[in-house]
């Protein structure tokens, strides 16, 4: 199992010396010890609105929010990430969750993908819903937020805003010793494949640049040439000492996520994954066992096939 001691953490040099301890208890906490983030995302209840948690195929307790913070607390993960206002609802009734408040969101109304360019209707901005301030409120309210969350979508013609309001949030959190995760995805009208490789490592750069913790990627496509983890190499290259974990994308089957997730891991060079509708949209015993699975690897170094006997129920994994 991988593990890291507090004089093991890299303190960014922009953490004041005073709240420096504070940072290594919030990255301490946040990676479990090991240097690595398994990161739960729950914040698709504005991305995606109810998309992601009623319908077919998606279990019928997804349909209730609190079905996320019952898989938080029973489940074992690194940090749940979620909107402030999710978080307040629900952080007092599950007080041992350590949580990342995600800063600013929009919806999937209007259409921003240049995949086809007659249905894009703008390019993806999405603003700040409230300041650092509110996030400090709820640690004073004994809510473990350990870190923040912001979303930045390159190539949008709105990119200047996102970069200048995420800069400044880094700053700001890291004067008062939070962890920042980027969720950096190329998007708009300047981009014409979401999923290119390059362009996915140059995201990866731009988070490294602007002094983020860790940062969010979607997955590069594979090819005949090279496979995604393979391709995703030079992502982790580019990200330098920020942490590259990779979104769970839509929900597969828990044997395919898993061979995936290690890969990213040891071929691709990942720090760890952030998932969320592979984990909430599944039945509340299954979705536990799935963190359980994903930990196993993410922080335990577990292989592939260790990890899904944990998910199947055969072997156990505590962190």
């Amino acid at each position: 199992m991988p593990s890291i001691t507090r004089d093991q953490v890299r303190v960014p040099a922009d953490v004041p010396a005073d709240v420096r301890e504070v940072y290594i208890d919030n990255y301490m906490a946040a990676t479990q010890g090991t240097g690595r983030l398994m990161l739960f995302a729950c914040d698709q209840k504005i991305e995606h609105m109810n998309d992601d948690f009623y319908g077919e195929g998606i279990a019928a307790e997804d349909a209730d929010p609190e079905h996320l913070f019952r898989i938080g607390s029973q489940g074992v993960c690194g940090v749940l990430a979620g909107q402030r206002g999710l978080i307040a609802q629900y952080a007092a009734d599950y007080p041992d969750i350590n949580y990342l408040v995600k800063i600013n969101s929009k919806t999937h109304l209007v259409k921003t993908s240049a995949k086809d360019p007659a249905k894009h209707q703008d390019d993806p901005y999405s603003p700040q819903l409230y300041d650092l301030q509110t996030v400090l409120d709820l640690r004073a309210n004994g809510v473990n937020a350990v870190g923040v969350g912001y979303t930045i979508y390159l190539g949008s013609e709105y990119e200047s805003q996102m970069m200048m309001e995420a800069g400044q949030l880094i700053a700001d959190a890291h004067s008062v010793g939070l962890v920042v995760v980027l969720w950096m995805y190329p998007r708009g009208r300047a981009v014409a494949d979401e999923k290119d490789a390059h362009l996915i490592a140059g995201a990866a750069g731009v988070a490294c640049a602007l002094g983020a913790d860790f940062v969010k990627v979607n997955p590069p496509k594979g090819d005949d040439v090279a496979s995604s983890a393979e391709k995703l190499k030079e992502a982790a290259l580019a990200s330098g000492r920020t942490g590259l974990v990779c979104a769970g994308g839509s929900t597969v089957e828990a044997d395919v996520f898993l061979k995936q997730l290690w890969e990213q891991i040891h071929v691709g060079g990942a720090m760890g994954n952030a998932t969320g509708r592979n984990i909430h949209q599944r039945s509340l015993d299954e979705a536990v066992r799935l963190t359980k699975a994903i930990s196993a690897i993410t922080l335990g170094d577990w292989s592939a096939e260790d990890a899904l006997a944990v998910f199947n129920g055969e072997k156990d994994f505590s962190c």
